[in-house]
């Protein structure tokens, strides 16, 4: 049988960040899914972020994102971060911009890895740390006609 060293499959891929991406058209859960597909990956986490209907008590009625110029080389940054922890073995991150509805995907991130608890944590580390740490600012829009800027 193999050790964890004697297999590659156990070691991180050699290009592992597969789809980093800023867009402004709607985003592809296959398409990100399809991106992080590895044989030596035993789990694959992908997280959804989408548009809810209501914070902080109030209803939402729509938002729209907007972002810094440096954004997606923030999000490469951040995924080389968790590929440099984490044994990735495919990793891929697209983040909307412009208007969008309740329900709409704000967020697509999926990360595989040989084991399944690896890749939880590595996708648990990749959205929480784009969410704070790239420049991406959410202007919601309420029901009752106010709005709020929310950003990293």
């Amino acid at each position: 049988m193999a050790t964890t060293s004697d297999h590659p499959g156990e070691q991180g891929a050699q290009d592992p960040i597969k789809l980093i991406g800023i867009r402004d058209t709607a985003l592809s859960l296959d398409e990100v899914f399809r991106a992080v597909g590895d044989d030596a990956a035993g789990g694959t986490a992908l997280f959804v972020g989408t548009v809810r209907n209501h914070d902080g008590g109030a209803d939402v009625a729509e938002l729209g994102y907007s972002c810094h110029p440096s954004a997606e080389a923030e999000m490469r940054r951040i995924a080389e971060k968790v590929v440099a922890d984490f044994p990735v073995r495919a990793l891929a991150a697209v983040h909307r911009v412009g208007d969008l509805r309740v329900g709409d995907l704000a967020v697509v991130v999926a990360v595989s890895c040989p084991h399944r608890g690896e890749a939880f944590e590595a996708c648990r580390k990749l959205i929480d740390d784009l969410k704070h740490e790239v420049p991406i600012w959410k202007h919601q829009r309420f029901s009752d006609g106010t709005d709020e800027w929310v950003g990293a």
